[in-house]
């Protein structure tokens, strides 16, 4: 499930910015099958590694390449340079990893806004760089609010399992959803998908409820299993619920 929500999850945010890219209808299928099986070896050769190196010893979540470095290199003199040079790279992978979700997230609102699902606030663009500055600072408040909640009562890996965990499911929802069309949606949706869209879509519903149910178990030592997998239910439930009630109450104010 982490392979399939984690690894192969993201490309969403290209088609986002579809607009800001050339011939997107053609680029973003092409990206998408060259990419797919070169992150999904890269999540397996690395999980792999960090496997054999770590074994039994409690894996350190938020650096596990920093840890599995130090481990399989800590008989080579240079293990030292070496190490610091694949933390520099996964620093810059982070900050890229985060300026392309921001992106995405923050003109998600601004699109609700078009459509009237939310308030027109959210659209407005900087008058300098055209960006959704609204939409932008609403999206860091969020942000800012969930880092610091989730520290509430944890500890630093239960934490960044939390977070983490968390984005998971919304991930695994969303995905559940979109899998969900071809089965379930309106009779033209389905008419027009092929047997192999759908037999593809079953098996995309399954391995995204299969995340959902992982996602509430922690994989880390906690005080309470319990507690942690209610925390994570309760902010996805909540958080649904505050989108459905903003959907069904644009809906009511449109004209029939």
């Amino acid at each position: 499930s982490k392979m399939a929500i984690g690894a192969l999850s993201g490309f969403e945010y290209v088609a986002i910015l579809a607009g800001e890219t050339r011939s997107p209808a053609r680029d973003i299928g092409r990206s998408v099958i060259v990419a797919s099986p070169i992150i999904a070896l890269a999540f397996i050769l690395g999980t792999s590694s960090v496997l054999a190196f770590v074994g039994n010893n409690p894996i350190d979540l938020i650096g596990p390449v920093p840890q599995t470095l130090r481990l399989g290199l800590r008989s080579f003199p240079i293990a030292g340079a070496i190490a610091s040079a694949g933390i520099i790279l996964m620093t810059v992978r982070t900050i890229s990893s985060t300026s392309v979700h921001f992106t995405g997230t923050s003109r998600l609102p601004m699109v609700a806004g078009w459509d009237r699902l939310l308030p027109v606030w959210f659209t407005r663009l900087h008058p300098k760089y055209k960006t959704p500055i609204n939409s932008v600072v609403f999206v860091g408040i969020i942000t800012l609010v969930i880092a610091i909640s989730s520290q509430i009562g944890a500890g630093i890996q239960e934490a960044f399992q939390l977070v983490d965990n968390a984005a998971n499911v919304f991930y695994a929802i969303v995905y559940l959803s979109l899998f969900a069309l071809p089965i379930f949606g309106t009779s033209a949706v389905r008419s027009g998908a092929p047997v192999w869209l759908r037999v593809a879509s079953a098996c995309g519903c399954s391995v995204s409820l299969l995340a959902i149910f992982f996602t509430v178990y922690p994989i880390i030592d906690v005080p309470n299993p319990l507690i942690f997998g209610t925390k994570i239910a309760v902010v996805a439930f909540i958080a649904n619920a505050i989108g459905a009630a903003i959907f069904a109450g644009a809906r009511r104010k449109r004209p029939a």
